[in-house]
């Protein structure tokens, strides 16, 4: 599989948790050498007022122009202020995850790149309606990031399994994350305590390193890769728990639903995205 990242979507609503975002949407540019856009999407009440106000529409137009016009100002102040130069710098008016998810396909985005936007501020416990509409609709992968004391480097990868079949593509995309971040890979089967006989993980385990030996050979590239067991009583909880104590820097996961392991959107990897301290990188379900 031929994974790339020619062009990273940076989505924004001016948040402090957007302004973080864009530090990894950054980081991603210019360790792929990749094109960095800009996306502000303006909420469209136009429709609605036309059709009860028909004699305001050379107004609303004139004041969706202003806000345009406002909007692309201030991404060139971020990108000032930041030292950020964007190849690109959309502003859209609709539903923000709808247009976000469309703006990513017309453009051809390889990865958007989004803030937890509407986090609780009382335990960081949820994620915003966009970002969660964006995680269930786009075709591309999905950044989900966070604020961290150690900045936006990137030195350690987990990657939670199932040692499903399909899991294939997310360490695929983990793999070329670790190569171009040089960083490792962390290989995390998570055993929930309810009952399940998990005497072939080991075997399992096996069988995952031998592939990854025989790329490392095959590619030259030496990234570390190790693997672990880790009890809890719930997948998202124990994934979190784990990547906080051994300090990894991005959890990869994949909204794909599978009917065994409970990985599922609005279960497990909605867990992780909205308890995790670090950024989790989401792989839709097309892609697996």
């Amino acid at each position: 599989m031929t994974i790339n990242f020619n062009h990273i979507l940076w989505a924004t609503d001016y948040s402090d948790e957007s302004q973080e975002a864009l530090l990894y949407a950054a980081e991603f540019a210019k360790t792929f050498h990749a094109k960095l856009s800009a996306l502000h999407v303006l909420p469209d009440f136009s429709p609605v007022l036309r059709e009860s106000l028909p004699a305001i529409e050379a107004e609303l137009v004139g004041r969706i122009e202003v806000s345009t016009e406002a909007a692309e100002a201030r991404i060139r102040d971020i990108s000032k202020a930041r030292g950020i130069v964007f190849d690109d710098v959309k502003v859209l008016t609709g539903t923000p995850a709808k247009a976000i998810c469309q703006a990513a396909r017309k453009t051809k985005a390889d990865l958007i790149v989004i803030g937890p936007a509407g986090a609780s501020a009382a335990g960081r416990t949820a994620i915003g309606s966009v970002t969660n509409q964006v995680l269930r609709s786009s075709l591309v992968p999905v950044l989900v990031t966070k604020k961290r004391a150690g900045g936006t480097a990137i030195r350690k990868i987990l990657v939670p399994t199932d040692f499903s079949g399909r899991e294939e593509v997310e360490r695929d995309y983990a793999w070329k994350l670790a190569k171009g971040f040089r960083a490792s890979l962390g290989f995390l089967y998570i055993m929930e305590l309810f009952g399940h006989d998990f005497r072939l993980t080991d075997e399992l385990f096996k069988a995952v390193s031998e592939k990854f030996k025989a790329r490392k050979l095959r590619e030259k590239v030496d990234v570390p890769v190790v693997e672990d067991v880790y009890k809890a009583v719930q997948a998202a909880e124990g994934i979190v728990d784990y990547a906080a104590l051994h300090q990894y820097d991005m959890i990869v996961m994949s909204t794909e639903v599978r009917e065994v392991a409970r990985f599922l959107l609005g279960s497990t990897t909605e867990k992780v995205v909205s308890l995790s301290s670090v950024p989790v990188f989401a792989i839709p379900r097309g892609k697996s």
